[in-house]
């Protein structure tokens, strides 16, 4: 199922197809209509931490467009470290500064994968558009201070790759907009100065460092959640995989394998129709592709291409508290996804934003060894949706795969 191309790119010593290898997803976005009760969802319920509010699209917007739109701010939000992990802006914002792409269903507001180094950043804003993929634009943006290039997929989705994104250390204090001044909005030079420098050069400058934006939970921590007193009955320990509706099956599974270098898993088939897992690590998969078809025969919202947002929780029994604890605060939750919509996981719950959108909740994904092959079918745990067992015995991947790094709260 893979394309045989040529290695030629010298890609920190080791020869591969491309320029630069995808990571992992680093962060994930929607843009919304019901900003207010995705902020209460995303923040206060599932528990993402703000890291920056910014008006830097809505400052663009006449008066009278701003009365439209309600909540304009973007939100950057974190789960860990990362500066943002998941980020919501208003769609009436986004579609008053993009008129062309207003009227589409694209309501994913960014995929953005990480790659190894700057100089992959630099090498794929070149060689993408050499073959043949649309470039939106290159640069640093701030908030965040990772340097990345933005692509198209065949059905206009935002693809970003970055390399380096700011980390929120133990005070969590994001960095003060004083310091954007090192933003970029064309492809910079190479090499480029290195994070402490840019921190010194600020502290030259009598920038103070510790006036940046910190987070605090309005939500108290009465849940002891395996040993750690926690706001909610569960904590985010990884984001992915990211689901889509395309419109051309073929063509997005050329674009994710052959141009940004993702590797096929398995094709399953839903209700009748071929359904696509490609991974870009180890992890089973990290992009899901659905033909557009399957979106009305799921029930899912007409309004959007998103088949679904991966959270990742830190353990089954958080799995099963998050599902109850969501539903007790008006959230609707499924926990009866037909098989094969989710291969390589086992329970799984679809939880439904304000907007509309799916968030997967699952604690296990299935881990993939050193040739490349998944687990037969037949070997596979048979999860019981309508009824989730109170315990589980482990698989031999259970609690493998990427881990979290840092404290829980």
């Amino acid at each position: 199922m893979t394309t045989q191309v040529q290695a030629k790119h010298d890609v920190g010593g080791v020869l591969l197809d491309r320029p630069f290898k995808i990571r992992r997803l680093g962060h994930f976005g929607f843009n919304v209509t019901r900003m207010d009760d995705c902020v209460h969802f995303y923040i206060d319920l599932l528990g993402f931490r703000i890291s920056d509010i910014s008006d830097m699209f809505a400052s663009r917007l006449t008066p009278e467009q701003l009365k439209e739109v309600g909540n304009p701010r973007g939100y950057f939000t974190r789960y860990g470290g990362d500066h943002h992990a998941f980020v919501l802006f208003n769609k009436g914002v986004m579609d008053a500064l993009n008129p062309a792409r207003s009227h589409g269903e694209i309501t994913i507001n960014q995929i953005t994968w990480q790659v190894g180094s700057l100089a992959e950043v630099g090498a794929a804003s070149k060689w993408l558009p050499e073959q043949g993929v649309r470039l939106q634009r290159t640069g640093r943006d701030m908030p965040g201070s990772n340097w990345h290039t933005y692509v198209y997929d065949p059905d206009g989705h935002t693809n970003e790759l970055y390399y380096g994104i700011e980390q929120v250390g133990w005070d969590g204090l994001s960095k003060p907009q004083s310091m954007y001044y090192r933003g970029f909005r064309e492809p910079p030079s190479l090499p480029q100065v290195n994070e402490f420098d840019e921190v010194q050069e600020a502290l030259a400058k009598g920038i103070d460092v510790h006036s940046g934006y910190r987070h605090v939970d309005t939500m108290p921590a009465k849940y002891d959640v395996d040993g750690i007193m926690l706001p909610r009955p569960f904590k985010i320990t990884r984001i992915g995989p990211v689901g889509l509706f395309v419109n051309d099956l073929e063509a997005a599974e050329a674009f994710y394998r052959d141009r940004l270098g993702f590797v096929f898993t398995e094709a399953t088939e839903v209700m009748g129709e071929r359904c696509v897992f490609l991974r870009t690590n180890t992890e089973h998969h990290s992009v899901a592709l659905y033909p557009m078809a399957l979106r009305s025969k799921l029930g899912f919202s007409g309004h959007s291409t998103s088949a679904g947002f991966g959270v990742q929780l830190a353990n089954y029994r958080q799995l099963r508290d998050a599902t109850a604890f969501l539903r007790e605060n008006g959230v609707r939750v499924d926990t009866d996804p037909p098989a094969g919509l989710h291969p390589g996981v086992d329970y799984v719950a679809h939880a439904f934003d304000p907007d509309g959108h799916c968030v997967l909740l699952y604690y296990y994904m299935e881990q993939l060894g050193w040739d490349g092959r998944p687990r037969p079918r037949s070997a596979r745990r048979s999860a019981a949706n309508c009824d989730w067992p109170e315990t589980l015995e482990p698989l031999s991947d259970t609690y493998n795969g990427e881990p979290y790094l840092g404290p829980w709260g």
